[in-house]
């Protein structure tokens, strides 16, 4: 552990929504009412039935949170602290436990999740190998891995790299960096980074076919995700958007039977460490503390 008690760089950089208004700039008003239906509809067939511990990945400001509501301890991560605090504004504390942290250093003991999921989050991450793998260790034999993913080999990349307006192949296994901490894959990438974090892939589900301004303007909501379900019933991977649903093999951690307590499921992020609560910390062997504010366990850097 260095002298000044800081976190050591690393080499993954950290796309940080940090004050943004990320729920009424991108969500709220923006003309995504489509892109949220048939987001809803296809978690809500693919998630587990209930189970004990679920953590979502990137959270953000919740707006997943409704469909977790047959697991008895939900617990929402991101990287924002700000984004978690409007979270924590609309659902309290009675069911969820929030949890600011990089999701590369999962500050969780190994096997305490039974359900993941990760959605529209996986395209700010260069190192995925190093992800899956961090979400590979804290879930349990069996747990279900609700993963989305931004599809490189979409329909309008192909046509685009087809005439000439895209310069990268929509068809290369490589992840491609449009913009800057913002990537598309390509579904066989994916499928093959899942196997070697530990996961089978149990579904497919390609997601948003119908995602055309003038569509969405023109026609209702409900006739487009009514077609987009038909359309996903085809398989065909060419959509923006493709939903997988992924368990882990049988190999490696059992499921942690700890109680439900939010501090018994946390171990040191950069250690692996057992931490103990004191006040409005969580204290490591070692001295390490990390904070508690405002509700929200505080992972991103030790006090």
């Amino acid at each position: 552990m260095p002298d000044d008690n800081t976190i050591p760089p690393v080499e993954n950089r950290v796309c940080d929504y940090e004050g943004s208004q990320y729920r009424t700039d991108f969500w709220e008003g923006q003309g995504r009412q489509y892109e949220d239906l048939v987001e809803r509809q296809v978690m809500t067939r693919l998630l587990p039935r209930g189970g004990r511990r679920l953590v979502e990945v990137g959270a953000a400001y919740g707006r997943l949170v409704p469909l977790y509501a047959r697991f008895d301890r939900v617990v929402l991560l991101d990287y924002s602290f700000s984004q978690l605090q409007d979270a924590r504004r609309q659902y309290g504390d009675e069911r969820y436990t929030y949890v600011a942290a990089n999701a590369y250093h999962l500050p969780f003991k190994p096997g305490v999740f039974d359900a993941v999921t990760m959605v529209r989050v996986l395209h700010h991450f260069e190192n995925v190998p190093g992800v899956l793998s961090a979400i590979r260790r804290v879930s349990a034999p069996g747990a279900a891995f609700l993963l989305e993913f931004a599809n490189k080999r979409n329909l309008k990349a192909i046509l685009r790299h087809m005439i000439g307006r895209q310069p990268w192949n929509p068809h290369d296994l490589t992840p491609v960096e449009f913009v800057e901490l913002n990537y598309n894959f390509h579904p066989i990438y994916i499928a093959h980074e899942l196997y070697r974090a530990g996961f089978e892939t149990l579904k497919r589900v390609p997601v948003s076919f119908l995602r055309v301004g003038l569509l969405k303007r023109r026609v209702p909501n409900a006739w487009l995700a009514e077609l987009d379900g038909v359309l996903q019933g085809t398989g065909w991977l060419v959509s923006p958007s493709v939903f997988t649903l992924n368990t882990t093999r049988a190999e490696g951690n059992e499921l942690n039977q700890v109680a439900l307590n939010d501090a018994d499921i946390f171990a040191d992020p950069l250690t692996g460490a057992e931490l103990r609560r004191e006040g409005d910390a969580l204290i490591s062997a070692e001295g390490t503390r990390w904070a508690i504010r405002d509700g929200i366990y505080d992972f991103k850097s030790p006090i």
